[in-house]
């Protein structure tokens, strides 16, 4: 009996730990949206795998630089897009419209 005891209490702390953690939180709305899913897939545990792992992973350091690279990357693309705009039209005005071309 005593030793029932200590199992109910070791069961109902670690019950509290995962309350606090998030743990309890994130498996229900996991299953939740299992649940709802209107055609279930093939595996339940691909499906819990794919949206724990989307809601529960941590952001890795390296991904946060992946993400600034590839924003200043877009910022430089952007300005290079606007300097070839600006070119163009710079040589726009040296180069003979395009009717006086074939006439040539």
């Amino acid at each position: 009996m005593a030793n029932s005891k200590a199992a109910d209490s070791k069961r109902e702390q670690f019950r509290r730990y995962l309350e606090k953690s998030g743990v309890m939180d994130t498996l229900t709305k996991v299953l939740v949206a299992l649940y709802e899913e209107p055609e279930k897939p093939n595996c339940a545990l691909d499906f819990l795998k794919h949206h724990l792992g989307a809601a529960a992973a941590p952001e890795n350091p390296e991904v946060e630089a992946l993400r600034l690279e590839v924003a200043e990357a877009k910022e430089k693309y952007e300005a290079v897009l606007e300097e070839n705009k600006r070119l163009k039209a710079k040589l726009a005005q040296y180069e003979p419209p395009q009717e006086e071309k074939r006439g040539e």
